[in-house]
């Protein structure tokens, strides 16, 4: 067993967590005249070190994705929901939602074209709610920075929002609340063709670019808010906004998140940052959450396919399930951190 935690942490905090990089530019920077030790310093070795490994391992990310993707075109996913129903129907929603796009903007074209395809209401919100949440990328970035505990139940508590989400919305019969030019729609079912793997390949490699241009921007702010907070913010300002003084420490994390846009790629980094500096787990996760699922931009897009009284009721539930989340992760921090 000893053998096994030697491997495992080695993966976690090598590969995953490239810290063989972070002592890498410690060292170049040194060697440049630049104290890591002091706020400027630290803040570009911070900088420098999450760019670089975000990048890298969203490049690498993506590519393994964007290949299992090219297994499901959105005919097949639509054939695939249509054999499934009730709350099996919402389980796989939501998990065919963990290997499709990283932001809630890019979800939802698929979104209205499984509406318009006639599957369940709550079918397609559990698919809504897990595409810009939960995804295969998360799970392995959480892993690269909080540990495997933590990746772990955040992609399970990600996935039971989606799927209690998408259900109580079935139960609502809320299809009245889809404008009429979707209800209306009509799916046309065209063949797809078998691809080889060159063609997969190059599917996979072109999602890589496309994404990496996306996201890439929201990366490097993070980042940068991320160094920002590490270095210059005193702790004892986040531990008493965000830590655990401050019973609605996930509530406010919560909101805050909304009005931002932003993949789990470009929070990852605030969030790494506020835990360092003592914010509690829940908050960040919290945040994280609101951020990716709930983002201003995203909620404009979705009010074009929905009517405000099904929009209200997606955003109440989403915000209910998340701030649940958040207090039951700050409940178990100490067993999982």
């Amino acid at each position: 067993m000893e053998a096994l935690k030697t491997i495992w942490d080695f993966f976690q905090n090598e590969v995953l967590g490239m810290n063989w990089l972070n002592r890498l530019i410690e060292t170049i920077l040194n060697a440049c005249g630049l104290d890591t030790t002091g706020k400027i310093g630290a803040s570009i070795q911070f900088f420098i070190y999450d760019t670089i490994k975000i990048m890298v391992l969203l490049g690498v990310l993506i590519l393994i994705i964007s290949y299992i993707q090219s297994y499901f075109p959105p005919e097949r996913a639509k054939k695939i929901l249509g054999r499934f129903h009730g709350i099996w129907a919402n389980i796989i929603a939501a998990l065919l939602g963990t290997v499709t796009p990283f932001c809630s903007c890019s979800s939802i074209p698929l979104f209205i074209g499984f509406t318009s395809a006639g599957l369940p209401l709550g079918v397609t919100f559990s698919f809504l709610i897990s595409s810009p949440m939960v995804d295969l990328g998360s799970l392995v970035l959480l892993m690269s920075i909080f540990g495997w505990k933590v990746a772990v139940l955040y992609v399970i508590f990600g996935l039971v929002i989606a799927v209690a989400g998408g259900t109580l919305i079935e139960k609502l019969h809320l299809d009245n609340q889809v404008e009429e030019y979707i209800r209306n729609g009509h799916s046309i079912d065209v063949p797809q063709e078998e691809l080889h793997f060159k063609d997969r390949m190059k599917f996979a490699w072109e999602q890589v670019v496309e994404t990496a241009k996306k996201v890439a921007p929201y990366v490097l702010i993070g980042v940068g808010i991320g160094a920002f907070i590490h270095n210059w913010i005193p702790e004892e300002f986040i531990v008493k906004a965000l830590g655990e003084n401050n019973p609605f420490g996930v509530i406010l994390a919560t909101i805050v998140g909304i009005p931002m846009y932003a993949d789990i790629f470009g929070t990852i980094p605030i969030a790494e940052a506020l835990l360092a500096k003592g914010a509690l787990l829940g908050v960040v996760l919290s945040f994280m959450m609101g951020v990716t699922t709930l983002s201003l931009p995203s909620m404009i897009m979705l009010r074009k396919a929905v009517k405000p009284k099904l929009l209200g009721i997606f955003i109440g539930i989403c915000a209910a399930g998340i701030i649940i989340v958040g207090y039951l992760f700050n409940a178990i921090q100490y067993l999982i951190v």
